[in-house]
């Protein structure tokens, strides 16, 4: 789609937008720029909780307004203050329980780690939001020691550095298992994954949870060659001897599907099946489309020009990340048209963060054909409220789908 844009309006709305996303309180830029006020934020992300929609889910709309209480103008520091405060109180009561009450301490631990999260949102932009993200760390594996079967944190010695990632396999399996590489999205985290992929322990598939480059404990910035970080973790992988290596899968959500998608070309030859939800490939990083649909976003929460600075090296502005994002598409890297392990493609045909148009141009290029779930009535990774939310997407859809791939016909364990 292409525009005929004011370039003045455009950098002032920028300008706004970035001065939101830091906490500069200014009515005139909200307005301008098309961001939520915080008013707006307050009633949006109240209405999600109560849906359950992202990036609210699981959140009990009574600690959101508990902590919104606390929250007096769009400042990062206060915003994180505020869900601290509340997430707090359940990491105690969790510490508490744990030597009476196993299953109820989980469950404090979850609901804290939920809040941390959430104050940390959509990144840890602020000593207070860093705090909030160290929290939240702390609060899921706290949670994670009463999970059965176990997680284990894994760290795989990488470039000098280290991945970092949450790796769970099925109880006793009678041999080697089929394990999915799980990747977190621009906002959401391996932490997030780690939760939501539990779902497929019960038909005997492990999984490996890994931060999308960028985010969360990720050792690489977003660039050309970041997947580079999860070829590496592949190679983890092969190691285990609980893994089967034959059946190998990767799933992504959201920028976490870029990574997928570039995984199922470099790396068809040792992946059996790819998920890719809502996955951007080329139209997404185009200036005409970062310029036009992504300035005040109404799907996303607020935040998204803070987001998409923060994967990015050395991105500090709007004007930055129209810079560096066309490198990163896969046409321009002459990857579309390249063979590709089997994929399902999920999108939304009214997504406003990655234009389906992105699904169409992956599904008609390749060498073998690609299965697609897209939702005429769905947004940002097919989401439809109260009819397909992201629970409903992964149970219905993305699980049969890889349970068949990876020959999985029936349950095998509990889980």
């Amino acid at each position: 789609m292409s525009h005929v844009l004011d370039l003045r309006k455009i950098a002032c709305g920028f300008t706004a937008f970035v001065a939101l996303s830091l906490g500069i309180c200014c009515s005139s830029f909200a307005q301008e720029s098309g961001e939520r006020t915080l008013d707006e934020v307050k009633e949006e992300a109240l209405k999600r909780a109560e849906n359950g929609m992202y990036p609210m889910i699981g959140l009990d709309p009574a600690d959101v307004r508990e902590a919104f209480n606390s929250i007096h103008r769009m400042d990062n520091d206060e915003w994180a203050a505020a869900f601290i405060k509340v997430a707090d109180r359940y990491m105690a009561e969790g510490k508490a329980l744990e030597a009476t009450d196993p299953v109820m301490a989980a469950a404090a631990y979850t609901r804290a780690w939920r809040l941390y999260s959430f104050g940390r949102w959509p990144v840890p932009a602020s000593e207070g939001k860093r705090l909030a993200f160290a929290k939240a760390l702390e609060a899921f594996r706290a949670a994670a020691k009463f999970l059965d079967p176990p997680l284990e944190v894994v760290r795989i010695p990488f470039e000098g550095k280290e991945i970092i990632g949450y790796l769970r396999l099925p109880r006793n399996p009678k041999g080697p298992v089929p394990v999915l590489l799980a990747i977190s999205g621009l906002d959401s985290r391996k932490e997030d994954m780690a939760m939501n992929y539990g779902a497929i322990l019960q038909y005997g598939i492990g999984f490996l949870a890994i931060d999308s480059p960028g985010t969360g404990q990720a050792p690489v910035k977003a660039g050309e060659s970041s997947e580079r970080m999860f070829s590496r973790a592949i190679d983890y992988l092969l190691t285990r001897p609980e893994v089967d290596k034959t059946r190998i899968a990767a799933v992504g959500q959201s920028f976490g599907a870029y990574w997928a998608t570039k995984l199922a070309i470099v790396e068809h030859d040792r992946l059996r099946a790819v998920v890719a939800q809502s996955p951007p490939v080329d139209a997404t990083f185009q200036k005409d489309f970062l310029l036009s649909r992504l300035r005040g976003n109404r799907e996303y929460l607020f935040g998204m020009a803070s987001a998409m600075e923060a994967i990015l090296p050395d991105a500090h502005s709007p004007d930055d990340v129209v810079a560096q994002f066309p490198k990163l598409s896969l046409v321009a890297q002459g990857l579309i048209g390249k063979p590709t392990a089997p994929m399902l493609i999920i999108a939304g045909a009214l997504d406003t963060q990655v234009p389906v148009a992105d699904a169409y141009l992956l599904l008609s290029n390749g060498d073998v054909p690609k299965e697609a779930w897209i939702n005429p009535k769905g947004g940002h990774l097919g989401r439809q409220v109260k009819v397909y939310p992201d629970p409903v997407i992964l149970r219905t859809v993305i699980v049969p789908w890889l349970v068949r791939k990876l020959e999985m016909d029936t349950p095998k364990t509990a889980p």
